[in-house]
């Protein structure tokens, strides 16, 4: 129980301190003994927030998830603008934002709302496709998101939304069909003026409140349900029903059949024409091109082009610790018939989806010592690939060509403290969902060694790509850079804003983000940072926070200011501490901070393996949020969450487009 004063304070100075707000301060108070108008208190907590149609103006603040005890909340009829709030104050019940100006997505925080009963987000600019949000809100009666801009398909989890008596989706751009909704109480269904498809569910057509004009809806009759489902067919449909259902169902079991013959095909020609050892035999794609390399250029089905002359120089090397940039295009999953330019085609909603789906889908596995030990030939020197302040990361190999990264521990962090134990380091990171965190595959905790199984990145980390780049390697394009940065932003700001309690990294660093098939940034290390802060953060030269040299004043701020040390490495292609460069230039942020605002010396300090190619707007949006993340006073540092948005208006600002860069990521945290 707690006054969240703070937050209000930055609401109403987000609201542009408004008169009719009686007794609202933008710095201080008492909201629960002095009755700040709107406010509702249940002894020193604040519980409910009724703003409704006073014409306010402004936003709505970014501190609104740290009012823990608030389940009522009424913004409604304003002119109210800007993005809904990642975090929202987690015991809501009642939410009406309706009659505003809000743009941006849905928060992802909404799915953590389990007491959640009605949602109200009509009449307002919401854009971008409805995310998996639905599994946990089986208490939600009534949600009205009409009259937005909302598209794509509804998604499957809204089958759990079991209490649901009132659906509004009206007045959108919604696609694909309905059936998601056949098995829900609803008694009030409006799905008008969009663009269903399909045909309408037969249990729906008995709603007494059922409006559905407005979309391309089939005619005819409907065609009989996936085996295994109730026919939703009205009785008395003949017995031409059966037989055609078995011939749908033949001819899919065939056709199932002969997709299995054909991949079990591919399989085996795989083994046979595959050497035993997938990494050390590989063959890397080189490309003596210095263009940048732009993988799929933050475009829904961009290419990347690849050279006839790029292809033929394909060679194993065998100092190669990762897979070089350019093995991207090689190790795509999706691909068009070879061309003579030999284009290769990514989509990102497709991979997103791949991508998302088999990370929160990952099982943590338990290792026996002697099998790491054979996967890593008993953890030699040749398989080192790795060493931090922690411990030293090992490549490990499966003769069937799978690799996977062996974190392993220095035993000096538990033998400091018995109580340590790494099944509980496991179970905190076990938790930890998210498209751009790295998941752990497994752990061994066996005679007294302690190791954590990764996945195993064949692009290798940030650092490599910007700092170890040899002749044959393409340098990033901006567009890439922009979008690590907005996907390890996404990262760093779901472990301190969604988990709960707030989980802090403390070694957030460019070998720290490992890049995949397709350079997407996936953040390492979480879950860590109780070794970390045995080492007083020990982050490396360029990276420590200038209050880190006291461990305990590490915080989130700490995270935010080595985040602006990557992002500044991402801006100039220069490491954070060089000492191979003139004094005054050696560490990164005492050089760059004073040129940061400076447009004619921006230019100079970007990477010059960008060749110039960089729209300028973009470029100096991309410095502002740098400049804010790098400031030396720790609360003048904004939130990761500002620093998500900041990167999204950049992207939209800068006229860059893809599906990388939408608000509707899916993850979790379970907790």
């Amino acid at each position: 129980m707690f006054v969240p004063v703070n937050a209000l304070n930055v609401m109403f100075s987000s609201m542009n301190n408004p008169s009719k707000l009686d007794g609202w301060k933008s710095s201080g108070g008492d909201p629960c003994g002095e009755s700040w108008r709107g406010i509702k208190c249940s002894g020193q907590a604040v519980t409910e927030i009724d703003l409704n149609n006073l014409g306010l103006s402004g936003s709505m603040g970014y501190q609104l998830g740290n009012m823990k005890d608030v389940t009522y909340f009424d913004l409604s009829m304003n002119n109210l603008k800007g993005d809904i709030p990642f975090q929202l104050p987690q015991k809501l019940e009642y939410i009406d934002l309706s009659g505003n100006e809000l743009t941006g997505g849905i928060p992802w925080s909404i799915a953590q709302m389990s007491q959640l009963k009605t949602l109200k987000l009509y009449q307002n600019k919401l854009k971008g496709q409805l995310s998996e949000m639905f599994s946990q809100l089986s208490k939600l009666k009534e949600l009205d998101l009409s009259f937005n801009q909302l598209s794509g398909d509804l998604p499957h989890n809204m089958k759990d939304l079991s209490s649901l008596t009132v659906l509004h989706l009206q007045n959108n751009q919604l696609t694909g069909s309905i059936d998601v909704l056949a098995s829900l109480p609803i008694d009030d269904l409006n799905v008008e003026n969009n663009r269903f498809t399909g045909w309408i569910p037969d249990e729906l057509k008995g709603i007494k409140k059922l409006k559905t004009n407005g979309n391309s809806w089939s005619s005819g009759q409907a065609p009989p349900p996936p085996p295994g489902q109730k026919s939703r067919r009205p009785s008395g449909s003949g017995n031409g029903y059966g037989v055609h259902s078995g011939i749908v169902i033949a001819a899919i079991v065939v056709g199932v059949l002969l997709v299995i013959g054909i991949v079990l095909g591919l399989i085996a020609k795989r083994k046979r024409s595959s050497p035993s050892h997938f990494f050390d035999d590989e063959r890397i794609s080189r490309c003596s091109s210095s263009t940048p390399l732009h993988s799929h250029e933050l475009r829904n089905d961009a290419h990347i082009q690849i050279d006839k002359s790029f292809r033929e120089q394909m060679s194993f090397d065998s100092t190669d610790t990762f897979a070089k940039k350019a093995s991207t295009a090689v190790h795509s999953k999706k691909h068009k018939a070879p061309s003579e330019d030999y284009a290769i085609s990514f989509n990102d909603n497709e991979f997103t989806e791949q991508a998302n789906t088999k990370r929160n889908s990952t099982k943590v596995s338990t290792y026996s010592l002697s099998e790491l030990q054979t996967l890593t030939s008993n953890f030699a020197t040749s398989r080192l690939i790795g060493e931090g302040s922690i411990g030293r990361v090992y490549k490990a190999k499966y003769s069937d060509g799978r690799v996977l990264a062996v974190k392993k521990i220095d035993s000096s962090f538990f033998q400091r403290d018995k109580r340590q134990m790494l099944s509980d380091v496991v179970s905190e990171i076990s938790k930890l969902h998210h498209p751009n965190i790295a998941p752990l595959v497994g752990y061994s905790a066996e005679q007294g060694q302690n190791m954590l199984v990764y996945e195993f990145y064949l692009n290798g980390s940030l650092h490599e790509f910007l700092h170890m780049s040899d002749d044959f390697s393409k340098p990033l394009t901006w567009n890439t850079r922009v979008r690590i940065a907005l996907g390890s932003a996404r990262a760093v700001e779901y472990l301190h804003e969604t988990c709960s309690p707030s989980c802090l990294h403390k070694n957030i660093k460019s070998s720290n983000i490992f890049l995949d098939i397709e350079l997407n940034p996936c953040l390492a290390d979480c879950g860590l940072a109780r070794f970390h802060q045995r080492t007083s953060q020990n982050l490396g030269n360029g990276y420590n926070a200038p209050e880190c040299t006291n461990p305990s004043a590490f915080t989130v701020k700490s995270d935010v200011y080595s985040f602006g040390v990557v992002m500044l490495e991402l801006l100039t292609g220069r490491k954070p501490y060089d000492s191979t460069r003139a004094k005054k230039e050696q560490l990164l942020v005492q050089w760059a901070s004073p040129q940061l605002h400076e447009i004619d010396a921006l230019d100079k300090m970007v990477d010059p393996a960008l060749c110039g190619l960089y729209p300028p707007k973009s470029l100096s949006r991309f410095a502002d949020v740098i400049a804010r993340c790098i400031q030396s006073e720790p609360s003048f540092r904004p939130p990761m969450s500002e620093v998500v948005q900041s990167l999204v208006r950049l992207v939209k600002g800068s006229g860059l487009s893809g599906d990388d860069f939408s608000s509707s990521h899916r993850y979790s945290f379970d907790f």
